[in-house]
């Protein structure tokens, strides 16, 4: 499988690291809350969010979102189409915003906007890698573990036309 990268980006024991400097960081700014309600969206957030909530140390509870952007693609369409919505109410809650990669930042741009139509407490965001070469709309992310440079990766819950989400390591994906 390994012949289908141009290069490993972030090995896993530096992701480990990371994912626990930011449950730390998390844990140290909302200490004094009742509870955190984490957000991930789906799919690709699904494993950073599992490792991230383990590494904070506070009471806790967990919802998903779901949305579109890509496709089968390697490029963001740019519209964003939510296919599963929150569970539960978030009215009063702080709540932490889990994303995988955020590249244009239309599409943290727009969850982030319909969180706070919720009335929560709060909305921060987190997201695992960052793409700025990209971005097309401002947007605040308050929690961030890499920043990448343009290329397509896929791993640790990035994936290809859904291959490669399992993979505990990020990888560039070579091109056609």
């Amino acid at each position: 499988m390994e012949n289908k990268f141009e290069e490993i980006l972030l090995s896993e024991q530096v992701i480990k690291h990371k994912v626990q400097e930011l449950g730390k960081e998390i844990t140290r700014d909302y200490i004094f809350q009742e509870e955190l309600r984490v957000v991930g969206v789906l799919k690709g957030a699904i494993i950073f969010m599992a490792d991230l909530v383990r590494a904070i140390d506070l009471p806790l509870s967990i919802d998903f979102v779901a949305v579109s952007s890509y496709g089968i693609s390697t490029v963001s369409s740019g519209a964003v189409r939510i296919l599963k919505d929150l569970e539960r109410s978030i009215e009063g809650k702080h709540v932490l915003l889990v994303e995988d990669i955020v590249d244009t930042g239309l599409t943290l741009k727009y969850l982030t906007r319909n969180l706070w139509a919720r009335d929560p407490a709060s909305v921060r965001t987190c997201t695992f890698l960052d793409k700025p070469g990209r971005r097309v709309v401002d947007v605040k992310l308050d929690y961030l573990g890499f920043q990448i440079p343009d290329k397509f990766v896929v791993g640790y819950g990035l994936d290809y036309a859904e291959n490669y989400r399992q993979l505990p390591y990020v990888a560039v994906l070579k091109g056609d």
